[in-house]
C-alpha cells in the first residue's frame, strides 16, 4: 500500500487485509453490471430486496436495512469477508487481469516499455510450472548472506537492506512529508518486528492457540530450506518476538500524533536506544549519517526503539540469524513454490483470519504485478473505465459537502469563535483530489526479467525505496497520491490538508450518476463527509490549514472536543462484535467521529441541493429515509469469526453494524425519518445523543 504502511499520517475509510477475487455472491436480483460503470442498483440505486422489513429501524437499522443481503451473501472460500467494499474490488481486480491479459497478448522476450514489463511480469507469475521448479533456490543468495553473519554491526547492515529486499528488518523507516514542516520530507521510524498481527496476539491468553500455530508454522518455513535445529529455533524467535511485543506501545497509543513525533538525530538514538548500530543499519538501507541527520529522523516510539535495540544487542546470533531467515521466507513465500506459498497461506490467512482456501494464482498474480507497478496499471485503468462524466459530477458533489461543512461549523454550538474562525480558515485550504493524480510514475529503471519471479519483486521493492530515497532535500509534491486510482477506497492526509477518492470507489452504490439523489449523498456523500471530517477528529485536528502538527485549539475547546469523543467511544466499547469480543471506542475513535459527521453532513448536503424545494417520494420512502438507506447499503458485510476477532484488536474501523446503528442513533433526523420510539432498542434520549459536527 505504498506510504500508506504507516501508523496514522493518512487515515483510510476502510481496512481490508484479504487478497482480491473476483465473485457475485453479493448480488441480487435489483443489481445489474455495465461495462462502463460497474454495478448498477435499480429501482433508484438503493437495493429494495436487500432490506428485512420484519424489523423495525428503531431496533436494529443495519439488518432492516440490509439484512436479506447479508444473509444471502456467501462468503468465497478465498475470503476472510465479503461486501460491497469487495464486490467492486473484485471488479477492479478483473479489470486489471483483463489489461494485463490484454497486455501479454505479445510474446515479449526482453521487456522494455513500461506496458511490456506489466505484460512479463504477470505472465512470469502465472507460469506456475517454472515457480515449482525453482523450489527454494531462489532464496538462496539471500538465505546464504544471513548465514554469513558474525558481527553485530553485519546483522545491522542486513537488516537495513531490507528497505531494498525481502531481507527482515525490526523496524519500520518510511519517507514522508515531516508532520511540523510538510514542505520538506524527513525519516520516519516506526517499531516493528513481529511476525503476527499485533503485540495481543503474544501476550493475550485468548489468542495462545495462534501463538502456538505461530511457532509450527516458523518451524516448518525453516525445515523448508533445511535450517538446522529447525524446531528449537522457532521457540526462540516466539520468545523473542514476545519480548519484543512487551516494549511495543498499544495501537491506541499510536494514534497520538503529538506522542509519535520525536526529532532524532542518529548521534542520539545511538544514545538513547544502544545495543543496536544505527549507523550500520542506514547503509544498508543506502542512507548516510549525514543525510539521516540533514532529513531528520522522527521517531515514533521511543521507549519501544529503546526496548527494541536493547533486545537485539542482547539475543544470540544464531537465534538472530534463525529469525531473518524465516522472515525472508515468510516475506517472499508469495514468489516461491507451492510448498512455501501453501504453508504462508495456512498460517497467514487460514489460522489467523479463518481463510478456508487459497486464492486462484491469477488473481495473486494481479494482485503482484499490481503492488510492483500499480501506478503504471492505473493510467490504462482511468483510460478504459473511468468516464470524464464521473469525475465531473463528484467533484460537484465534493463542493456541495464543503459548503454544508462550512455552515456546520459556523453553527458549532460548543466551540469558541477563535477557534471556530480557524477551523473555517482550515476548511478553506481543505483540497480534494478525486479520480487520478495529476502525474503518473516512470517505470525506465525498473528491471523486469522473464522468469524471475522472486528477482522481479524484490527489484520493485527496491526501485519503490529508490523512489522514495529520492525524495530526501526536494520539495514535496502535494499532487502525489498514495493510492492508486484501481484502489477502492479513500483517504485523508492531514500534512496535505487534503482527501483523495480514487477512481474504482466512485462506482455503485458508492456513486451512481443516473440514481436517486439521495442515495449518491448517504452513499459517496457519506464518504466525502467521512473523509472531510478526518481533518477534524482526534488526529486530525492536531493538523493546521497547512498541514502543520500544530495546537490550534484553545484549551477549553478541546477539553469538550475529548469529553464528546468520550461520550461517543463509549457508545462503541459497549458494542459486541462477537459475544464477549467489544469494539475498543479509543482505537476507532477517529473514523466513529468521521463516521458520524459524514452521515451528518450528508444529510445537510442533499437538504442543500433541494433550494427549498419539496423532497421526492419514491416507492413510499422519503428523502430522508433515502439518504440513511444510500449509508446504509455501502456497509452490506459478512465477516469470518476469525477474522472479526482479529479486526477487533487492529483495525481502526468499526464493524460494518457499527458503522450504521451507532452514528444514526446520534442523529435527530433519524429519528423523525423512522419514527423510532424510547422503547427501541437503537433509541437514545436528546441528552444522550452525540453531536461533534
Amino acid at each position: 500500500m505504498s506510504r500508506l504502511k504507516n501508523k496514522v499520517r493518512q487515515s483510510v475509510l476502510f481496512s481490508s487485509l484479504s487478497s482480491l477475487m473476483l465473485a457475485s455472491s453479493l448480488a441480487t436480483p435489483a443489481m445489474a453490471a455495465t461495462a462502463e460503470h460497474g454495478p448498477a442498483i435499480k429501482p433508484w440505486g438503493f437495493d429494495l430486496a436487500g432490506r428485512d422489513t420484519t424489523l423495525l429501524p428503531g431496533n436494529d437499522f443495519f439488518d432492516y436495512a440490509n439484512g436479506q443481503a447479508v444473509k444471502a451473501i456467501t462468503i468465497p472460500p478465498d475470503r476472510t469477508s465479503f461486501g460491497v467494499f469487495d464486490a467492486l474490488r473484485d471488479l477492479s481486480q478483473k479489470r486489471v487481469r483483463d489489461i494485463l491479459a490484454d497486455l501479454a497478448k505479445k510474446r515479449i522476450v526482453a521487456p522494455q516499455t513500461t506496458e511490456q514489463k506489466l505484460a512479463v511480469y504477470y505472465t512470469s507469475f502465472m507460469n506456475e510450472k517454472a515457480v515449482e521448479a525453482l523450489g527454494a533456490r531462489p532464496l538462496q543468495d539471500d538465505l546464504a548472506a544471513i548465514r554469513a553473519l558474525k558481527t553485530s554491526a553485519e546483522f545491522a547492515h542486513l537488516i537495513g537492506t531490507g528497505q531494498t529486499s525481502f531481507q527482515f528488518s525490526a523496524f519500520s523507516l518510511y519517507i514522508q512529508p515531516d508532520a511540523k514542516d510538510p514542505t520538506r520530507f524527513a525519516l520516519t521510524l516506526d517499531q516493528g518486528g513481529l511476525g503476527m498481527p499485533d503485540r495481543d496476539y503474544y501476550l493475550k491468553p485468548e489468542f495462545a492457540a495462534k501463538k502456538t500455530a505461530y511457532e509450527a508454522y516458523i518451524a516448518k518455513m525453516l525445515t523448508l530450506v533445511g535450517w538446522q535445529d529447525a524446531e528449537a529455533r522457532a521457540k526462540d524467535i516466539v520468545a523473542l518476538e514476545s519480548k519484543l511485543a512487551e516494549v511495543h506501545w498499544p495501537r491506541v497509543d499510536l494514534r497520538d500524533p503529538d506522542k509519535t513525533y520525536n526529532p532524532f538525530t542518529v548521534a542520539s538514538l545511538t544514545e538513547k536506544a544502544p545495543g543496536f548500530d544505527w549507523s550500520a543499519w542506514l547503509d544498508g538501507a543506502g542512507l548516510t549519517v549525514q543525510q539521516a541527520d540533514a532529513a531528520r529522523i522522527i521517531v515514533g516510539e521511543p521507549s519501544a526503539i529503546t526496548g527494541q535495540a536493547k533486545l537485539l544487542g542482547a539475543a544470540p546470533l544464531p537465534v538472530l540469524q534463525a529469525w531473518l531467515a524465516f522472515h525472508l521466507i515468510n516475506n517472499s513465500a508469495s514468489t516461491l513454490s507451492s510448498a512455501f506459498v501453501n504453508a504462508s497461506y495456512d498460517f497467514n490467512r487460514k489460522t489467523i483470519a479463518g481463510q478456508p482456501k487459497l486464492a486462484a494464482r491469477w488473481k495473486r498474480a494481479t494482485d503482484a504485478t499490481d503492488n510492483a507497478m500499480g501506478w503504471a496499471i492505473g493510467k490504462i485503468y482511468v483510460d478504459r473505465y473511468f468516464p470524464p462524466e464521473s469525475k465531473v459530477k463528484m467533484e460537484a458533489l465534493t463542493t456541495r459537502l464543503k459548503a454544508a461543512f462550512r455552515v456546520r461549523l459556523q453553527n458549532n454550538s460548543w466551540m469558541s469563535e477563535a477557534t471556530k474562525q480557524h477551523a473555517l480558515v482550515k476548511l478553506d485550504h481543505f483540497d480534494i483530489q478525486v479520480g487520478y493524480p495529476k502525474k503518473s510514475r516512470d517505470y525506465s529503471d525498473l528491471t523486469v526479467t522473464s522468469g524471475d519471479v522472486y528477482g522481479n519483486a524484490a527489484r520493485a521493492v527496491a526501485f519503490e525505496w529508490r523512489y522514495w530515497l529520492a525524495h530526501l532535500g526536494k520539495p514535496v509534491d502535494r499532487d502525489e497520491w498514495d493510492m492508486t486510482p484501481q484502489t477502492v477506497n479513500a483517504y485523508n492526509n492531514p500534512v496535505f490538508n487534503e482527501v483523495v477518492f480514487p477512481a474504482s470507489i466512485l462506482q455503485p452504490p458508492f456513486f451512481d450518476p443516473h440514481a436517486d439523489d439521495a442515495v449518491n449523498y448517504g452513499a459517496i456523500g457519506g464518504v466525502i463527509g467521512h473523509e472531510m471530517t478526518h481533518s477534524f477528529d482526534d488526529e486530525g485536528r492536531k493538523f493546521d490549514e497547512n498541514g502543520r502538527l500544530s495546537d490550534w485549539w484553545t484549551k477549553e475547546d478541546a477539553a469538550r472536543f475529548e469529553k464528546l469523543g468520550e461520550r461517543l467511544g463509549a457508545q462503541y466499547d459497549a458494542f459486541e462484535v462477537l459475544p464477549g469480543v467489544h469494539l475498543n471506542g479509543k482505537l476507532t475513535m477517529g473514523e466513529n467521529i468521521a463516521d458520524l459527521g459524514g452521515l451528518t453532513l450528508a444529510l445537510d448536503a442533499y437538504h442543500a441541493s433541494l433550494t427549498g424545494k419539496d423532497m421526492p417520494i419514491l416507492n413510499g420512502i422519503s428523502g430522508d429515509q433515502r439518504v440513511f438507506l444510500g449509508w446504509a447499503q455501502v456497509w452490506r458485510m459478512k465477516v469470518r469469526e476469525d477474522r472479526a476477532r482479529q479486526l477487533a484488536v487492529i483495525d481502526p474501523h468499526s464493524a460494518p453494524a457499527a458503522r450504521v446503528n451507532l452514528p444514526a442513533h446520534n442523529i435527530d433526523a433519524w429519528y423523525k425519518a423512522w419514527n423510532v420510539q424510547p422503547d427501541q432498542k437503537l433509541y437514545l434520549s436528546p441528552d444522550q445523543r452525540v453531536k461533534i459536527w
